[in-house]
This record gives structure tokens, C-alpha cells and sequence, in this order.
């Protein structure tokens, strides 16, 4: 059997109670000039993905699932948004 040691450091990656969007913001950049923050939701299942709209061509970048209105403010604050426009 291993050390107990190395077994904690592997749950420890998978189940650590880091906050996701600790350095979010460096891993996807939002540049305000050329995107839009979008909340899109869907019509069938109701599963909520925030992210980014480009505006030349409309391609949408996944940062986030939204699974309460917690991670809706989280994806506000670590982005210094107020507002995020919502898509159906």
C-alpha cells in the first residue's frame, strides 16, 4: 500500500476546496472591445454557461458552469462585470 502521504495529495488535486476562479481571469482573457459577457441558458434542459461573445462573429467562448446564482456573482466579480447579458 502507498504512503498515505502521496494518496492525499492525489484526492487533494481532485476534491481540494480551491476556488475555481482563483486565476480564471489570466487562463481566459475577457477583452471588453471585442466581447460581449453572455449567460446562455438553455431551452430544453435549463443548464446555464457564462462566457464570452465575440462581436465580429458571434463565436462563443465557454469560462463557466452556472449551477447557482453564487457562480453567476462569482463570474461577475472575478471579471469586474455588473451586468451580464442573457441568451435562450
Amino acid at each position: 500500500m502507498k504512503n498515505k502521504e502521496n494518496r492525499g495529495g492525489l484526492f487533494a488535486r481532485f476534491g481540494g476546496k480551491k476556488r475555481k476562479g482563483s486565476n480564471l481571469a489570466e487562463k481566459i482573457p475577457f477583452d471588453p472591445e471585442k466581447q460581449i459577457p453572455v449567460l446562455r441558458s438553455s431551452i430544453c434542459t435549463g443548464e446555464k454557461v457564462a462566457g464570452f461573445k465575440d462581436l465580429e462573429g458571434g463565436h462563443f467562448t465557454e469560462v463557466m458552469l452556472i449551477r447557482s446564482p453564487r457562480d453567476e456573482q462569482e463570474f461577475r466579480e472575478i471579471y469586474g462585470l455588473e451586468s451580464v447579458k442573457k441568451e435562450y
